[in-house]
C-alpha cells in the first residue's frame, strides 16, 4: 500500500492512521506548491489532483479522506478505529463529514487560497474573514462535543485523526483553539502515531 501525501496537508490525518494501524506501507510526497498534482505522473493516479490518495496493495486507488479512513477502519478491526455501536458509528461519521466538508473544504479553504473564491484580489480579506468565521464556529461546536470526553465520540477513532490536521492547521494561521481543542491536540500530539507522521512530514 502506498500513501501519495503533501507534508502538513490533510493527508497528515490519513499518514496518522497508517501508523495506528502499523501495517507496512510505502509514501509519496507530492509538491502541490510546484502543481505536482497535475502532472501526468500524479493524475494517472488520481485525475482529481488531490491528496490523500491511497493506492491498495492490489492496484486499485481510493481517494478522498473519509472514505480512506473508512476503508482503513473496516479492514483493520482489530485497531478499533471505529466503535462497535451503531450509534456511537453514526456520530464518528458526523463528525468526521463536518470536518472535512465544513471545517476544512469551506473554512480553511478559503483561508489557505481565498483565489479560488474571489475573481478580484481585491475580495480576498472578505474571502478570508468569511472563512475564519467558519473555521472559529466549528471550532466552537466541535469544543463543546469534546466536553468531558478524550475523544470525539468516546473513544479514539478516524475522526479524531481528521480532527487532529485542523486543529493542527489552527497555529499555521494563528488561530487560538478553544480549551477542549487544545487539550485534544495536544492528546493527539502524545500518540506515537502521530509523532511519528509529524517526524516523516518533517514536521516535529
Amino acid at each position: 500500500m502506498k500513501l501519495l501525501y503533501a507534508p502538513g496537508a490533510c493527508s497528515l490525518g490519513i499518514h496518522v492512521l497508517l501508523e495506528d494501524i502499523g501495517k507496512p506501507y510505502e509514501t509519496e510526497a507530492v509538491n502541490l506548491r510546484e502543481g505536482a498534482q497535475f502532472k501526468p505522473e500524479f493524475t494517472a493516479v488520481n485525475a482529481k489532483s488531490k491528496v490523500p490518495t491511497v493506492v491498495r496493495d492490489d492496484g486499485s486507488v481510493l481517494t478522498e479522506f473519509p472514505a480512506i479512513a473508512y476503508w482503513l477502519a473496516r479492514t483493520n478491526p482489530a485497531q478499533k478505529l471505529l466503535p462497535d455501536g451503531f450509534e456511537e458509528q453514526t456520530r464518528v461519521l458526523e463528525a468526521l463529514d463536518y470536518v472535512v466538508a465544513t471545517v476544512h473544504m469551506q473554512g480553511f479553504s478559503r483561508l489557505f487560497r481565498p483565489s479560488a473564491y474571489s475573481p478580484t484580489s481585491s475580495d480576498e480579506d472578505a474571502v478570508k474573514a468569511r472563512g475564519k468565521e467558519i473555521v472559529e464556529k466549528g471550532f466552537a461546536l466541535l469544543d463543546k462535543q469534546l466536553a468531558g470526553k478524550q475523544y470525539v465520540a468516546g473513544g479514539y477513532s478516524i475522526a479524531d485523526a481528521a480532527l487532529f490536521y485542523v486543529e493542527f492547521w489552527a497555529g499555521r494561521v494563528g488561530l487560538t483553539l478553544p480549551p477542549n481543542l487544545a487539550a485534544h491536540l495536544e492528546r493527539m500530539k502524545s500518540r506515537p502515531a502521530v509523532q511519528k507522521a509529524l517526524a516523516a512530514e518533517g514536521l516535529a
